[in-house]
């Protein structure tokens, strides 16, 4: 059974059409990719899987259950994360502190505890702690977790937002751009992040730009075109369709892809 669903998503602004008609399923453990040119739609599209927006017509399933229109503080309670394209990240925190945020949906809040300060406060920080530096670990950051996350590398920080996002424990996360702005070597570590969550079962929908990372890790790519579905396939049908080489690809990105 598909862990995330779309059918027939639509959204316009001002008239104009952003996205027309785009469907499709996710598995658990899939890395499923969605690319275009700027303009395409993508991030309106993830935009209205999370929540932010909502579509004029059209469905989203989440685990079978349908949560079009839902918030994305409700979403995030049923297991759908997403990160942003730029980063989101509490500067002033540290790392450690920027994940144990993403927990609070794991956890049991009371005020009157809160204000008491009883014992279960101290051992729920205490449990929260403890996730957030084995999610740290799992980024390769946890000798980073008492750093505050201003002083981290541009690379570093786009791990450490991943890793804040799995805190809530999702079955779905939504990557907008994870290697935008990345090195080779920070997109490798990029690479090999998302390879683990998969692994674990989660369902990664990826937004991205480089195309060798997304043939290298993908397993199905759709490609959107003017908010509409050009093509949908394996890596390999993809790089070769010429619909997508014409619209997207061309001879620089086909070269790019190639390199996978």
């Amino acid at each position: 059974m598909s862990v995330l669903e779309v059918s027939d998503i639509g959204i316009s602004f001002g008239g104009v059409k952003a996205i027309d008609g785009v469907g499709f399923a996710v598995e658990p453990g899939e890395i499923f990719s969605i690319i275009g040119p700027n303009g395409a739609g993508k991030t309106t599209l993830f935009n209205v899987i999370s929540g932010m927006y909502t579509a004029s017509h059209g469905r989203v399933l989440l685990a079978g259950e349908d949560v079009t229109g839902l918030p994305p503080d409700v979403l995030a309670a049923r297991g759908l994360s997403r990160t942003f394209q730029n980063l989101q990240i509490f500067h002033r925190m540290t790392a450690a502190e920027n994940v144990m945020v993403g927990r609070h949906l794991q956890e049991n809040c009371s005020l009157l505890a809160d204000l008491l300060r009883l014992p279960s406060v101290n051992r729920q920080n205490r449990a929260t702690r403890a996730a957030a530096l084995a999610l740290l670990d799992q980024v390769g950051l946890r000798d980073c977790a008492d750093i505050p996350a201003g002083a981290l590398s541009y690379g570093a920080s786009k791990r450490l937002e991943i890793a804040r996002a799995l805190a809530a424990e999702p079955r779905v996360l939504l990557l907008d751009e994870p290697a935008a702005g990345c090195n080779s070597v920070e997109t490798e570590d990029i690479d090999r992040l998302i390879g683990r969550v998969a692994d674990r079962g989660i369902a990664v929908v990826l937004v991205e730009h480089d195309m060798k990372l997304v043939m290298k890790i993908s397993h199905r790519i759709l490609v959107l075109e003017q908010g509409r579905m050009l093509v949908e396939g394996s890596p390999q049908q993809v790089r070769d369709n010429p619909l997508v080489l014409e619209a997207y690809l061309g001879h620089h990105g086909a070269r790019e892809a190639a390199r996978a």
